[in-house]
């Protein structure tokens, strides 16, 4: 049922700027709370950016300032503005989504999308 295709990613330089998407369904974006997490290799998944049910979004603390999530309802995407990228952002950003209503207690995420900072 859902489906979550992350695209965006790329090799880029320190200080630059990167937006990634995260196109699925209007069905999921009405039905799960949306968000981005990322993996390094030997490192913990870990919390980017995600809307709350309250409506509040929480950002990881490593990312805060530097990244704004969002969305566009009518594309059924997600997207991360991510700016001033530093080497630390290197890693595999993917989309996840977590059920709300109904669907609580759902959970999934997408193949994700390979983000390289380096000069």
């Amino acid at each position: 049922q859902v489906q979550l295709v992350e695209s965006g990613g790329g090799l880029v330089q320190p200080g630059e700027s990167l937006r990634l998407s995260c196109a699925t369904s209007g069905s999921v974006l009405m039905n799960y709370n949306m968000g981005w997490y990322r993996q390094a290799p030997g490192k913990q998944r870990e919390l980017v950016a995600r809307f709350l049910s309250s409506g509040r979004i929480n950002y990881g603390d490593s990312v805060k300032e530097r990244v704004t999530i969002s969305s566009d309802v009518t594309k059924a995407t997600v997207y991360l503005q991510m700016n001033n990228l530093k080497p630390e952002d290197t890693a595999v950003y993917d989309c996840d989504a977590r059920g709300k209503g109904a669907s609580r207690g759902e959970g999934y995420w997408g193949q994700g999308t390979q983000v390289a900072v380096s000069s």
